[in-house]
């Protein structure tokens, strides 16, 4: 029988002499082998919840389907060495090109996501909502409310979240990894799944703003990009060239914007 991985487990933190052992939660991390009609795709290092979710919002970011009504269904199983997902829909809706151009990085930590070059990404969304503006108050309140909705970070510590937030800040959709970028793929999955994939809202987020989720958020049509901490210099020139504005956490509180600056 295959033992089923669960995204937390218990162990034994030792203390100084004297003070009695701690039990700590933690986070998990197995390969996850993504797929589709049974051809093996990508494999990614990945906290064993929601596996169907990054399967399907790793397929939409990376631009292999054009959206959740592309599938038929997701066949997730687990084996010893881990856990397999297998996107099934009708060859001829599977975008073959980018599947065989890409070859990505399966770490938790950063990868370049697909990205081959920057100039393949230089036309924003065009079915954002126009004149759609996200509010400092609004990131605020979505970047103070998070943590509330991180409900296995509050047993490990270790994890990140990527949350769905309306147009005020409300957080509607939280997913939770060990990666970051794989938790916004998870998201954009679960969106995808629960039929919201062009509802108005941002994405906040409780980790540094890197590339590759400006990336992200851009392909799931999300009118701003907040996280807990400053951006890089290459994402702001990415979310410049797709018309994504940014926000991060400042100093007291304080939010800080980046408006895409018009092009020369």
């Amino acid at each position: 029988m295959v033992k089923v991985s669960v995204p937390v487990s218990r162990r034994t933190a030792a203390y100084p002499p004297g003070e009695a052992p701690q039990h700590w939660g933690i986070a998990e991390e197995v390969p996850v082998e993504i797929g589709f009609n049974g051809t093996a795709w990508t494999v990614m290092m990945a906290t064993p919840a929601d596996v169907e979710d990054l399967a399907i919002g790793l397929a939409l970011t990376e631009g292999a389907i054009a959206g959740g009504g592309d599938i038929d269904r997701v066949d997730v199983r687990h084996w010893p060495e881990g856990i397999t997902a297998d996107i099934r829909l009708a060859p001829e809706l599977l975008r073959s090109d980018r599947v065989r151009r890409r070859s990505l990085d399966g770490r938790t930590g950063c990868g370049l996501c697909g990205i081959e070059s920057l100039a393949e990404l230089q036309n924003a969304p065009a079915d954002l909502a126009p004149g759609l503006a996200i509010t400092p108050a609004a990131a605020r309140a979505a970047l103070k409310a998070l943590p509330q909705h991180q409900t296995l970070n509050r047993e490990t510590r270790s994890v990140h979240a990527a949350a769905w937030c309306d147009s005020d800040g409300r957080i509607e959709l939280v997913r939770e990894d060990v990666g970051r970028h794989n938790a916004l793929d998870k998201l954009a999955g679960a969106r995808l799944r629960r039929g919201e994939r062009d509802d108005a809202g941002f994405v906040v987020m409780s980790s540094r703003c890197s590339f590759e989720l400006v990336f992200k958020a851009a392909r799931m049509r999300a009118a701003l990009l907040a996280t807990q901490s400053a951006p890089t210099g290459r994402a702001l020139d990415l979310a410049r060239q797709l018309g994504l504005p940014i926000a991060a956490a400042g100093p007291q509180g304080i939010i800080v914007s980046f408006a895409p600056e018009p092009g020369p």
